[in-house]
C-alpha cells in the first residue's frame, strides 16, 4: 500500500516557548511519513537554536531561515517551494496535532477520493489548559459559507499537490489561510471536514483570533484585495461577515464536557 509522503509547513517567529511542543506532536504522529519544514522569519529569542538541536535528532526536520522578517505568508511560500510531499498541511509554530491526526486524513482523503479536507480543533490557552471548547465546522462547506466565515482551521487543513499544484501563499501579512482555502474551495466547490476534533489551537495575548478590531480590519482586506472588490462592496461583504461571525459562528463551538 502506497504510504505517501505528507509536507508540514510551519513558519516561526520568537516561538521559543512552544516550538518544542509543536514538533513533538509531529514526531508523535502514527503516521510517519512526514517531512516538516520550517521557515524562521528571524527570530531574536532562542527558537532557531532548539529547532537545530531537534534537526540533528530527525531529518524529516529541515529549518530554513529568512534574510529579514517579512510575515508568516512569505515564510510558508518560501516552505512551499522546499516540499517535496503529495500532501501539504499546515502546523504553526504554537499549534498542536492529536497523534492520529495525519493518519486519519490520508486514510480520509483515499477512501473518499477527496483533494482538500480538515478537521474540528480543540482551543488551548498559552499554558496549553484546555478552554473547554471544540470548533466545528459544516459537514459539507461551500465556497459561499467560506466567503463569510474561515471555517478551516489552519492547522487542521491538507491537500493534494497531485490535483491543485503547489498553491502560492498570499504575501498579506494576516488571513493568508482563509485565502487559500477560498482558492481550493472556488475550484471544488464543496469540501467535507472529518467530524472530530485532531489538533489543539493555542489562543495566545496578542494573537489575531484574540484581537476583534484586527480580525475586522484583515478581513475587510480580503474582500478588497484578495477579492478585488470595492470600497462599497467589501463593506456589504463585511456586513454578511458581521452577521456570520455573531450568528452563525457560534453554533460551530461546543463546549467539552468533562
Amino acid at each position: 500500500m502506497e504510504i505517501p509522503l505528507v509536507s508540514i509547513i510551519t513558519p516561526s517567529f520568537n516561538s521559543e516557548k512552544f516550538i518544542a511542543e509543536t514538533i513533538q506532536s509531529v514526531q508523535n504522529q502514527t503516521y510517519q511519513n512526514w517531512e516538516m519544514i520550517i521557515v524562521d522569519d528571524c527570530s531574536s529569542d532562542e527558537t532557531v537554536s532548539i529547532v537545530t538541536k531537534m534537526t540533528l535528532l530527525d531529518n524529516r526536520i529541515q529549518l530554513f531561515q529568512s534574510e529579514k522578517n517579512s510575515g508568516t505568508g512569505i515564510a510558508r511560500n518560501t516552505a512551499l517551494t522546499k516540499c517535496k510531499g503529495r500532501y501539504i498541511s499546515f502546523l504553526d509554530a504554537d499549534d498542536l496535532w492529536k497523534p492520529q491526526k495525519l493518519e486519519k486524513q490520508i486514510d480520509f482523503l483515499k477512501t473518499n477520493n477527496l483533494p482538500f479536507t480538515f478537521t474540528f480543533y480543540d482551543c488551548i490557552d498559552e499554558e496549553g489548559k484546555s478552554l473547554n471548547k471544540t470548533v466545528e465546522a459544516p459537514r459539507n462547506l461551500s465556497y459561499r459559507q467560506l466567503f463569510f466565515c474561515n471555517y478551516v482551521g489552519n492547522l487542521t487543513g491538507i491537500y493534494d499537490v497531485n490535483y491543485f499544484g503547489k498553491i502560492a501563499i498570499s504575501s498579506i501579512r494576516k488571513r493568508q489561510d482563509w485565502m487559500l482555502w477560498l482558492t481550493i474551495l472556488k475550484k471544488i466547490k464543496t469540501a467535507q471536514p472529518i467530524t472530530e476534533s485532531l489538533a489543539f489551537y493555542r489562543i495566545r495575548e496578542n494573537s489575531i483570533s484574540a484581537s476583534k478590531l484586527d480580525l475586522l480590519k484583515h478581513n475587510f482586506a480580503v474582500y478588497r484585495t484578495f477579492h478585488g472588490f470595492n470600497v462599497v462592496v467589501s463593506l456589504l461583504c463585511m456586513t454578511g461577515f458581521l452577521f456570520t461571525q455573531l450568528v452563525i459562528k457560534p453554533r460551530y463551538i461546543k463546549t467539552i464536557k468533562s
